[in-house]
């Protein structure tokens, strides 16, 4: 812990400091980031979301699957682009996704060379909420990450959640539901 002995002000900001540097995915748990009232956000714009919206309905009854590229900017991930890749999963559609890693390291050098990163993923739950299921955190492995869920109802695309894998180990992730910010 940094310590100040000329003032008090510093003292809290150093302490606020180091408790959000940990807090960004090295070493505080989710349950004391909320005491601490950190919140995530995902920021994406309209197209952005629509176009989620679209490639869900689009692939009804099967999960849809895609990459979200953006930056990450403290608390934020901005999302700047949408890229829907193909659902490889075989053996149940329907309720499961796959993204091929041939696909998802194509989109990862085309993001760098673009300057952004990964901040994220988004699948569809076919007439199912759009909560996470022990499957979604099972298959789950970008910490830091958003891993955005929409609902799809008898075609249409409905409610859409985020949540951060959080955590620092396969042994104690877990997802926070974290804020979405349509622009």
């Amino acid at each position: 812990m940094l310590r100040s002995r000329s003032h008090s002000g510093a003292l809290v900001f150093f302490r606020a400091y180091y408790l959000l540097s940990f807090a960004v995915g090295y070493g505080i748990k989710a349950a004391d980031r909320n005491q601490l009232g950190i919140v995530f956000v995902l920021k994406i714009d309209q197209a952005g979301l629509a176009e989620i919206c679209r490639h869900a309905e689009q692939a009804y009854p099967h999960e849809c699957c895609g990459v979200l590229l953006g930056h990450f900017d403290g608390q934020v991930r901005r999302v700047t682009a949408v890229v829907s890749c193909r659902n490889t999963r075989e053996d149940s559609p329907q309720n499961r996704y796959h993204i091929d890693p041939r696909e998802l390291i194509r989109v990862q050098r085309e993001g760098r060379t673009r300057g952004m990163d990964i901040v994220g993923f988004y699948h569809s739950h076919p007439d199912h909420p759009s909560a996470w299921s022990p499957t979604d955190l099972t298959e789950a492995h970008w910490f830091g990450c958003s891993y955005v869920i929409t609902s799809v109802v008898q075609g249409k695309a409905g409610a859409t959640s985020s949540f951060e894998l959080a955590g620092s180990d396969e042994y104690d992730k877990t997802f926070v539901e974290e804020e979405i910010e349509v622009s």
